[in-house]
């Protein structure tokens, strides 16, 4: 059970450090894999199989833009977001100085 806890911990550290590429990753996947099921249904044009496709896809994007959302909130609520608060310090520092 320890191990489980720990591989989920450093999946939402990866995470964490690398939203974007997460995303990217996510929807690279997803229009990759909905063609490829959109091209095994026969009786459907290629125009229709690829916006299908990139419906799935934008709607997997929103859906992990979302859960990036809600690892966000989770990590400032429990407080280990000290990146954000590094670099919020270290801009309102500086902008008191002007």
């Amino acid at each position: 059970m320890a191990e489980t806890a720990s591989k989920v911990e450093s999946l939402r550290k990866w995470v964490v450090e690398h939203k974007l590429r997460a995303v990217g990753c996510l929807w690279l996947s997803g229009i990759g894999g909905s063609i490829a099921y959109n091209w095994s249904r026969p009786n459907m044009k290629p125009s229709v199989k690829i916006i299908h496709a990139r419906l799935h896809a934008q709607a997997l994007t929103l859906a992990a833009l979302a859960g990036a959302a809600v690892v966000e909130y989770y990590d400032h609520q429990s407080n280990t977001g000290r990146k954000v608060d590094k670099y919020a310090n270290q801009f309102l520092a500086t902008s008191h100085k002007d």
